[in-house]
């Protein structure tokens, strides 16, 4: 019996020598399914993996009322309030399919693209999903967090042991992003990607969705970073506000449209 070959030596593709055929399987293995399916270009919903369902954080919410315990119902009480978003990322996600489904052409276009999780990201592709349309799951192996929710399209569901292969793959093929409410980890990619555009970085115009206003007025104040003189007044321009549904699917169609779709030259990645 001859040797194991090197690329079947799964000690060795494993090991600490090899790590760089395993990013380089990260960008390469993505790319491959991206250009066998067509997909060309995404919407990019980050939030919260924290939220649920309204249904589930009102039965949530009628368990902690029924304990009486007062901390408990307190933390009900707020993921009823999350949830709310989880049902706006869901419909924002059904509108931007539907329309990218009413495009001409061959190309599959503004493809709802999310973290793969649960919360805010299977909100948004459920969305997409009940327009009939596919989506993207771009995962990531977690030692306390289950990546891959039940609503990516089964062929374009990924999961990533290296953040920075996964944002990589968030950012080449977004036109647009959404951010909703979220922790560390929504401002870790929404501040990387205002870093990236701040500096034209990006080969192409990214327009931002700050969706809920109630929330990132009070966890976020751009205006103090002007005030202090760490950011300039122009960079305010770089993130749209929106607090319903439909407001925001009329920016990013509207952006979409000028941008990428009146004449495409702003299509670089």
């Amino acid at each position: 019996m001859g040797a194991t070959k090197a690329y079947k030596n799964l000690d060795f593709l494993t090991s600490r020598e090899a790590r760089t055929i395993r990013m380089l399987a990260e960008y390469l293995e993505p790319q491959a399914r991206f250009d066998h399916y067509g997909v060309t270009d995404t919407v990019v919903f980050f939030g919260s993996a924290r939220a649920t369902a309204p249904d589930e954080a009102a039965a949530a919410l009628r368990e902690a009322e029924a304990s009486r315990e007062a901390e408990r119902v307190e933390r009900a009480r707020v993921g009823v309030r999350l949830a709310a978003y989880y049902e706006d990322a869901r419909r924002l996600a059904q509108l931007l399919t539907s329309w990218s489904k009413s495009l001409q052409g061959s190309a599959r276009r503004f493809i709802v693209c999310s973290g793969g999780g649960p919360g805010i990201m299977e909100a948004a592709n459920r969305g997409a999903s009940e327009a009939a349309g596919i989506s993207i799951g771009l995962g990531i192996s977690l030692p306390h967090e289950a990546t891959a929710n039940r609503f990516i399209t089964r062929e374009l569901g990924f999961e990533f042991h290296y953040f920075f292969t996964r944002k990589f793959w968030f950012v080449y093929l977004a036109k647009a992003l959404v951010v909703f409410p979220g922790g560390f980890g929504t401002l870790d990619e929404l501040f990387e990607l205002l870093t990236l555009i701040q500096t034209e970085k990006l080969g192409k115009a990214l327009p931002v969705v700050l969706y809920g206003e109630d929330y990132w007025n009070e966890v976020i104040d751009l205006e103090a970073m002007v005030r202090w003189g760490t950011i300039s007044p122009a960079d305010l321009q770089l993130v749209h506000r929106a607090s319903n549904p439909e407001a925001a699917f009329e920016f990013l169609r509207s952006e979409l449209t000028r941008l990428y779709l009146a004449g495409g030259s702003r299509s670089g990645p």
